[in-house]
């Protein structure tokens, strides 16, 4: 498997919250196919092998950050979108994200164009950043993302000769 083609995007749950997926997806598809897209309610194990830099490092940040992992995503409805590329898309996908905090992603990004929230609200609010969107930072990072959020049993989803029968399969409305 060339994981150097493939990026897993997670669309957080102020996206699905504020119904943003299709927009962003959009936005997405204009650096990427997208090959795949699935609803899922988080589960704790998959936001903390998600996010298990945060956990490692924790203690460099003045939040339980366990708890705002929790309370942020499990149980919480996100999108997965598997994005289809040439090689090094995952760099030219989050390049298309912008900044971590919307607040300081430029405009043209979709979190500078999108984005409402700032690391500032967010750590005077206790909690971790609302950022819309996470894509794959690396292949390997795309190789783990895809076990966490489509598992396994759904490797047919990477096959690249997919038959192109709909332009946009993974949009939920016409």
């Amino acid at each position: 498997m060339d994981w150097e083609r493939w990026s897993v995007v997670l669309l957080k749950p102020d996206c699905v919250r504020r119904g943003m997926v299709d927009t962003v997806l959009d936005r997405l598809s204009e650096t990427a196919e997208i090959r795949a897209r699935q609803d899922v309610t988080v589960q704790d194990w998959q936001i903390f092998v998600h996010y298990w830099d945060l956990l490692v490092d924790a203690d460099r940040f003045d939040l339980d950050i366990p708890s705002c992992l929790r309370s942020m995503y499990v149980g919480q409805r996100v999108a997965v979108a598997l994005a289809h590329g040439t090689a090094g898309i995952a760099s030219r996908l989050r390049d298309h994200l912008g900044h971590f905090d919307p607040g300081q992603a430029q405009r043209g990004t979709i979190r500078g164009d999108l984005g409402t929230d700032s690391l500032a609200r967010a750590r005077a609010h206790g909690r971790l950043i609302e950022n819309l969107v996470h894509t794959s930072d690396d292949a390997e990072a795309a190789r783990r993302d895809f076990g966490t959020w489509f598992g396994a049993s759904n490797r047919q989803l990477l096959v690249t000769t997919l038959p192109s029968q709909q332009r946009q399969p993974w949009r939920t409305r016409p």
